[in-house]
């Protein structure tokens, strides 16, 4: 279900059903769960979420969808323990996710693709809040990360509609950072890798965990708990390592 490799501490998860599109299942959902808590405790320094085949991932599994037989309560639990904790993962995994996304990701792919910190993906890629079209609303944190990207009103017409909209516009939405030819992919999310890889790790978990945990915060919540992450980055190597060489007049050398 989810393919892992890894290359320089950068571990790739690949969706591995490419013959149903990479729909997203509860074992797939187990995978990439276990998949991110084994990079964190392997001390990735980042991680690459893409899917094989022509897509990133069509999404629920409908079939799957037609064959359930549960109780509201165990549906709940299923969904607690599914897509709710794959997307907590996604957010508070101590390292940069990049979603390459080389196909459509609509459901919930969109949903997983707006949970990561970087989003490339193929100008013929196809996202999608279609939910509604099946009787749904938006699971996988839709209705609370994708209004914090793209605003709460695009958000409303997205989710409402379940209109498919491709990788341009996604982009100009902030659903997606850039939008390239796909023999270009490859290149780009290489590129942001090297960029990234000189940067200090640390510092880009507490950064990330600065953005993520503020969401919907008071601000002064929310500026509390930015001091206390500044705080732990002021104790840091990173931090001294970075106001040595700036002193020094010299670049920075990580470890």
């Amino acid at each position: 279900m989810v393919r892992v490799e890894t290359d320089n501490r950068v571990r790739t998860l690949a969706f591995d059903r490419p013959e149903s599109k990479n729909a997203f299942s509860p074992m797939a959902a187990g995978e990439l769960i276990d998949a991110l808590e084994a990079a964190a405790d392997d001390d990735a320094r980042a991680v690459v979420l893409t899917g094989d085949g022509d897509a990133f991932s069509a999404g629920g599994d409908i079939q799957s969808m037609a064959d359930r037989d549960e109780t509201p309560y165990e549906s709940y639990r299923r969904v607690q323990a599914t897509l709710n904790t794959v997307i907590e993962t996604i957010l508070t995994s101590p390292f940069p996710i990049i979603a390459k996304v080389n196909g459509d990701a609509v459901g919930a792919g969109t949903n997983i693709v707006a949970a990561c910190d970087f989003v490339y993906a193929d100008t013929e890629a196809r996202f999608g809040e279609v939910f509604a079209n099946v009787g749904l609303i938006p699971d996988s944190g839709g209705t609370v990360i994708l209004p914090a990207l793209v605003g709460f009103r695009t958000a409303k017409e997205l989710t409402m509609t379940g209109r498919l909209f491709d990788a341009e516009e996604a982009s100009e939405m902030d659903l997606v950072n850039r939008a390239l030819p796909a023999e270009e992919l490859d290149d780009a999310v290489d590129d942001l890798l090297e960029t990234l890889g000189k940067k200090p790790t640390e510092t880009l978990a507490l950064t990330k965990r600065g953005l993520h945990e503020n969401i919907g915060r008071p601000l002064r919540d929310a500026l509390d708990r930015e001091a206390h992450l500044q705080v732990l980055a002021y104790g840091s190597e990173a931090h001294e390592i970075g106001v040595n060489a700036f002193l020094n007049g010299e670049r920075p050398e990580f470890r």
